[in-house]
């Protein structure tokens, strides 16, 4: 049996204002972090350390989910708790009398990514067509399962999923996107947000790079910042990111957040010229891609290209996917693609962060895909958004005709971008907008760097419908235009 580091320093003040389990993630921070605890030494465990200390033991086990989720300890299993490798000192200070640990920077509140009540404004980016969830079916599937009286679904079970639906998503990704991957591999996920928070954490440390497309998705930009990771804006074109400027930016970058299949907002697909020179990077660096596939399903012209994972084999890759998007953003269910080396850790943060999500609703979800109504929904959705897309071109030729040009709309997705075709503030156009029930976002606030920020709209079309499309454009237009007066 390996020995296990000691705890004789660990001393818990029952008086203190921190919590005991505060207190004991502290020590073990401070200890890794200046050396007495050396990177692959094991730890005591959980029983151990409760013994020793007079506490309860899952006070300790708490403590010690909350390290493994902030990368100071690995679980090995079958083996117990180590120190993760990689960390000194000099590269993450420890708290001490008179000095404070360095905090992540804050999400920025742009009109992009502001919490604010749900209000389905026309042209709102990032809704489906909620008018047309299919609650027939839904209610349904529903009322099967609550008829089986599911007990494991009220109880905690495994934090990678419900089991039959990640069966049901891994049949999904082989058959539409090519993605060849067990049941295993999948975590289902609340949303892309907490994918991509999941991925971050599990394979870069605070303060190490990560590529970020720019410009790109605000909620991703949080996520990332909230981590800790130093946010890389790399340059994006038509043919989607750059991975030659990323080299050149930050060629030790530890990680890349890519939307190939639509970049978010601009809407480019990744050439497969720039996706193996993408994964040739990461093999040579030893990083690690978040391909995030947020509306990988809707395409309205062309031939999809091989999603990343596809190319890679899943080696160095992360594929992120949501319901939020095909489905309802208020189902809060996504999945991670999980390269095999990382799926422990991944299901210890998953477990770390809130112990697995909603079993109802995937039981349901799983119920939904399997059945074949999921991809019969996708069917209409499609036909739907190729209608939508067409009105919403049809309003903006109508009645922003010379303010707005969205001549270079991508041939996927659920929204557009139009540039302004003079110089304006986007930002208080888009307040203006607000105030007349138009959600349309602006473009400048999807930009990490403002000073190379382009002024116009990212404009959604799917959870608009026809008939409210073209006076949604007209307020959009009537907006613009009484801005231009006022400067």
């Amino acid at each position: 049996m390996l020995p296990s580091a000691g705890n004789s320093a660990l001393a818990l003040d029952r008086l203190a204002p921190a919590s005991l389990q505060d207190q004991i993630v502290e020590y073990y921070r401070a200890a890794v972090l200046d050396g007495r605890l050396r990177p692959g030494t094991r730890v005591a465990s959980s029983r151990q350390v409760a013994a020793e200390q007079g506490v309860a033991r899952i006070t300790v086990v708490q403590a010690h989910d909350r390290l493994v989720a902030e990368g100071y300890l690995v679980a090995r299993p079958g083996a117990g708790l180590f120190v993760a490798p990689g960390l000194s000192a000099p590269e993450r200070p420890v708290p001490g009398p008179g000095r404070t640990r360095p905090a992540a920077s804050p999400p920025r509140a742009t009109l992009g990514i502001v919490p604010r009540p749900f209000a389905r404004h026309d042209l709102t980016p990032g809704l489906p067509a909620l008018d047309h969830f299919p609650w027939a079916e839904w209610s349904r599937l529903t009322a099967r399962v609550l008829r089986g009286r599911p007990a494991a679904a009220l109880g905690y079970a495994d934090p990678r999923g419900h089991g039959p639906l990640r069966q049901a998503i891994a049949a999904h990704l082989g058959g539409m996107r090519g993605i060849l991957c067990s049941p295993e591999q999948i975590v289902v996920v609340a949303g892309s947000q907490q994918g991509i928070d999941l991925a971050a954490r599990a394979v870069a440390m605070p303060g190490e790079a990560c590529w970020y497309e720019e410009p790109g998705y605000p909620i991703g930009r949080a996520a990332l910042d909230a981590a800790g990771i130093a946010v890389i804006p790399v340059p994006v074109d038509a043919d989607g990111l750059d991975p030659a400027a990323g080299r050149r930016l930050a060629p030790a970058a530890r990680l890349a957040l890519v939307a190939p299949a639509h970049q978010y907002p601009l809407g480019a697909t990744m050439t497969l010229a720039r996706r193996l020179a993408l994964l040739d990077w990461a093999e040579q660096a030893g990083a690690w891609i978040i391909e995030d596939d947020y509306d990988g399903e809707f395409r309205h012209g062309g031939r999809p290209l091989a999603t990343l994972h596809a190319l890679d084999g899943g080696r160095r890759v992360f594929h992120l996917g949501t319901f939020s998007k095909s489905l309802a953003p208020g189902l809060r269910l996504g999945y991670l693609v999980v390269p095999e080396p990382m799926i422990e850790v991944i299901a210890a943060l998953k477990a770390a962060a809130d112990r697995g999500a909603p079993g109802i609703e995937q039981m349901v979800l799983a119920e939904f895909i399997t059945e074949g109504r999921f991809a019969a929904h996708l069917r209409r959705m499609r036909l739907l958004y190729a209608q939508r897309r067409a009105c919403l071109r049809e309003a903006l030729s109508a009645e922003a005709a010379g303010l707005l040009d969205a001549s270079g709309a991508a041939e996927a997705g659920l929204h557009l971008v139009a540039q302004l075709a003079a110089p304006g503030d986007d930002v208080a156009i888009a307040r203006a907008a607000a105030d007349s029930e138009v959600g349309a976002a602006p473009l400048s606030t999807y930009y990490r760097q403002r000073e190379i920020a382009r002024a116009g709209f990212v404009i959604g079309f799917a959870g608009t419908t026809e008939a409210r499309m073209m006076p949604a454009v007209r307020r959009l237009a009537h907006a613009i235009t009484s801005a231009r007066r006022l400067r």
